[in-house]
């Protein structure tokens, strides 16, 4: 079974946001330690698996925004001159 590169995102997101919030509620040092460590661990497999990950796409840069899509525009002027 595949697991997707998001699954590795959200993991490593709440770990971090979690220690965030246990040091800012002053929770003992050593569980925010360790939770640390795995959360810099979790960010290397993280960041090894959307690297190796094999997405492949067929959009360009043509394509630019898809939430906001437009046609190429072909501008021309006329009586410009050049120097």
């Amino acid at each position: 079974m595949k697991v997707s590169p998001l699954i590795y995102i959200a993991i490593t997101t709440l770990i971090l946001i979690t220690v965030a919030i246990m040091s800012s509620m002053n929770l003992p040092f050593n569980w925010v330690f360790y939770l640390t460590v795995i959360g810099q661990v979790l960010v290397l497999a993280m960041v090894y698996r959307v690297l190796t990950d094999s997405y492949t796409t067929d959009k360009t840069f043509e394509h630019f925004y898809e939430d906001r899509p437009f046609e190429p525009a072909d501008i021309t002027f006329e009586n410009e001159n050049f120097r």
